[in-house]
């Protein structure tokens, strides 16, 4: 994809990477415009970077996601890049019952079906602007782990859907890219600690790998250890599911924690 001049929509973008990606865009000229839940953070984000454009919005709700369609084509007609960053990562065990059924699945809302409603709804204006999709999916879209059964699944899903996207597209001007990140410094991985089995890289580390890749033109982006996970996964999927088991059982919370 072209690195300036696009207008880009960044779901999830008031913190962590969506945040950096934003900025990062932003730096390079191009019209941002980031989405979140929590109307405070959308608000602190573009006082740190003025020049981003906020919409309040929530990737799991149907409506929400209908809306911000409806807004975006009312004020930003030109927009031509979606990155689907939205996520939640919640730990979880599963060997005993969960008290609340909706909330088990919150990560299947947000993961996989807010970026499949989000396509569904700017498709036609990314077709017609010859635009580019980015999901961001993850390393851990190759290998479980037992801490986060259910988001190592909704990643896994996004990865499959992703290719399969990507031929549908093929052919029809909307060049589809994956960013799959390792464990990175976020609220997502605030309770992974530094010196444990999986390498956490920072913000800038990460970004500075997957612009490195999109300025490659890479469709598949794998920054860090994702690349190791992604090669280990077909080399020796017994060995690495094993160190991940072995490197992920002390953070696996207790069942009454559901």
């Amino acid at each position: 994809m072209k690195l300036q001049g696009n207008t880009i929509l960044i779901t999830g973008g008031s913190a962590g990477i969506g945040l950096a990606m934003a900025k990062e865009f932003v730096s390079l000229g191009n019209t941002v415009i980031i989405t979140g839940r929590n109307a405070d953070k959308l608000e602190a984000a573009r006082k740190e970077t003025p020049a981003l454009e906020i919409i309040r919005s929530d990737a799991a709700n149907p409506s929400a996601v209908q809306a911000l369609a409806t807004e975006v084509a009312e004020r930003f007609p030109a927009m031509n890049v979606l990155v689907n960053n939205a996520g939640v990562m919640i730990p979880r065990n599963h060997t005993g019952p969960a008290d609340d059924l909706v909330a088990l699945t919150a990560e299947l809302d947000v993961n996989l079906a807010g970026p499949i409603r989000m396509i569904s709804v700017l498709i036609d204006r990314l077709k017609a602007n010859r635009g580019t999709i980015i999901n961001v999916s993850s390393g851990l879209a190759f290998v479980p782990l037992q801490l986060s059964p259910i988001y190592c699944a909704t990643k896994a899903a996004l990865h499959s859907y992703t290719i399969s996207l990507r031929q549908q597209l093929k052919d029809e001007g909307v060049e589809v890219i994956e960013l799959m990140p390792p464990a990175v410094h976020t609220e997502l991985t605030a309770d992974m600690p530094d010196d444990g089995d999986f390498k956490v890289l920072t913000t800038a580390q990460l970004m500075e790998e997957t612009f490195k890749g999109l300025r490659a033109g890479r469709l598949e982006i794998r920054p860090g250890q994702a690349n190791q996970l992604y090669w280990m996964a077909r080399i020796a999927p017994g060995f690495i599911n094993a160190q991940l088991e072995k490197g992920s059982k002390s953070m696996v919370p207790p069942p009454d924690s559901n």
